[in-house]
């Protein structure tokens, strides 16, 4: 009997020690989830919808955990106020002008909230101070967008399903150009007579220049090109000399100037 009640208290210790120390381990991660061993302090903030986010999730500055979602009331019928326990050690590096926005882990992971950095300029956030918020983007509205552009897509690939079809059938001025060799042929031709009359006028140009009644006015002709050419030279000369006078002048000046300030 003895040995039983010994063999009994044993058992019940064992028990009881490994239940005090998985209730150890329980306040030890409910704690640093909770942020109870870190000097913390707390910002608020307010979305329309907080698609998701629940007390607990983390709450990342610059991809790093710096705290947790403490709690989450709703305010009004437009409104619910997020309450945020953040490591006093980051306070130095939240602005009042941080924006607060919903993301989540990965694709399908946990929400959390983001703190995008602020302006170097504006001053340290303070405790239970309100930051501004950015609403997130639903899941339903992006699939909707996403099944919009696929119908349109849709729509665009039937109608040059259709073209293509037309044209390989010949129907329309495309289809007829690609698929009748007359009009190709007809094409070509055209092509080789505008070339051959382009090289007709120019011949008959050639002529003309040369001929008795005709000389006197292509010289004419030239001569006025010439005359223009050389108006623009003297111009252009002109005004190169008038540039030159203006900067022996400045430079002149300039001289003078720094004698007058040497003399001083």
């Amino acid at each position: 009997m003895d040995a039983h009640s010994q063999k009994f208290k044993i058992r019940l210790g064992l028990f009881i020690a490994g239940g005090l120390a998985l209730f150890a381990f329980a306040i030890f991660i409910i704690g640093k989830q909770k942020n109870l061993f870190n000097p913390v302090f707390e910002l608020t903030t307010t979305f329309y919808n907080v698609s998701g986010l629940q007390v607990g999730n983390n709450i990342r500055l610059t991809g790093i955990n710096v705290g947790t979602v403490d709690n989450i009331t709703i305010i009004n019928d437009s409104t619910v106020k997020v309450y945020m326990l953040l490591k006093k050690e980051v306070q130095q590096f939240i602005k009042s002008d941080c924006i607060v926005a919903i993301g989540s882990e990965g694709l399908i992971g946990d929400r959390l909230l983001i703190i995008t950095r602020g302006s170097q300029d504006a001053p340290i956030v303070k405790e239970g101070q309100q930051l501004t918020s950015k609403e997130p983007v639903e899941t339903d509205a992006i699939m909707a967008s996403l099944q919009v552009t696929a119908s349109n897509a849709e729509i665009v690939t039937g109608q040059l399903a259709e073209i293509m079809f037309n044209i390989n059938s010949g129907n329309g001025t495309l289809g007829r150009l690609i698929q009748d060799s007359t009009i190709a042929e007809n094409l070509s031709q055209t092509m080789y007579n505008l070339k051959t009359s382009s090289i007709s006028l120019d011949e008959n140009m050639e002529a003309a220049k040369h001929n008795f009644l005709l000389k006197g006015y292509f010289k004419k002709k030239e001569k006025a090109a010439l005359d223009s050419i050389a108006k623009e030279q003297k111009a252009v000369k002109k005004q190169m000399k008038a540039d030159e006078k203006q900067e022996a002048k400045e430079k002149k000046e300039a001289d003078d100037l720094k004698k007058e300030d040497e003399q001083k």
